[in-house]
C-alpha cells in the first residue's frame, strides 16, 4: 500500500469543509429556534472552529510521522482558518442575499433602533439603513472572512505551540517505502 505524502492543503480543506457545514447547521438551528442572532449564542460556532483547527493541526502532525515544526503546525492551522473564512463568507453572502434576506432586514431594523437611541437625525438613519440594505451582505461576508483569518492566527499560534514536536538527533528518520521496488 502506497502512503501519500503529507499535504497541509488537503488536511486544511477537509476540516474547513466540515466546519462550514457545521456552521451552516448552527446558523439554521439559531434561525429556526427563533433565537436572537445578536445574543451570546452567536459565539457557539467558535467552539467547532477552534476544535476543527486543532484537529487539522493534529492530523497534519500525524501525517508527518508524529513530528511537526512550529511553522508547519501554524501553516496548517492558518490555512484551515483562511479556507473556512472564505467558504463561510460565500455562505453568508448567499444566506443574507438569497436564502434568508429577512435576517438582514431584522438586523437593519435593530440598527435603526440603535441609531435612534444615539440621537441621529432621520436623514442620517435613512442613509445608514439604505447603505446597510445595499451592502450589508457584502460587509457581513468580508467581515467574517477577516475575522476568521485573525482568529485563525491566534488559535493557530496556540495550537502550533501545543503540537510542536521536532525530531531530535536521536529520533529515527521516517522510513519511506517505495512502492515501485
Amino acid at each position: 500500500m502506497e502512503q501519500s505524502p503529507a499535504n497541509a492543503n488537503k488536511v486544511a480543506t477537509k476540516w474547513a469543509l466540515i466546519y462550514v457545514l457545521t456552521a451552516i447547521v448552527i446558523t439554521y438551528i439559531i434561525q429556526f429556534s427563533n433565537l436572537d442572532p445578536n445574543s451570546s449564542v452567536k459565539y457557539l460556532s467558535y467552539i467547532p472552529f477552534i476544535a476543527f483547527l486543532l484537529l487539522a493541526q493534529k492530523e497534519y502532525k500525524d501525517q508527518l510521522g508524529g513530528y511537526i515544526k512550529f511553522g508547519e503546525a501554524f501553516s496548517a492551522g492558518f490555512r484551515f482558518a483562511l479556507y473556512s473564512g472564505i467558504l463561510l463568507a460565500v455562505f453568508i453572502y448567499v444566506y443574507l442575499t438569497f436564502l434568508s434576506p429577512e435576517v438582514l432586514a431584522k438586523a437593519m431594523e435593530s440598527q435603526r433602533d440603535k441609531m435612534t437611541g444615539q440621537g441621529l437625525s432621520s436623514e442620517q438613519i435613512d442613509k445608514g439603513i439604505e447603505i446597510g440594505k445595499k451592502y450589508g451582505a457584502i460587509f457581513g461576508a468580508i467581515g467574517a472572512a477577516v475575522a476568521y483569518a485573525i482568529l485563525g492566527v491566534i488559535i493557530g499560534l496556540i495550537g502550533a505551540a501545543i503540537f510542536k514536536k521536532e525530531r531530535s538527533a536521536f529520533d529515527p528518520e521516517p522510513t519511506i517505502t517505495d512502492a515501485t521496488v
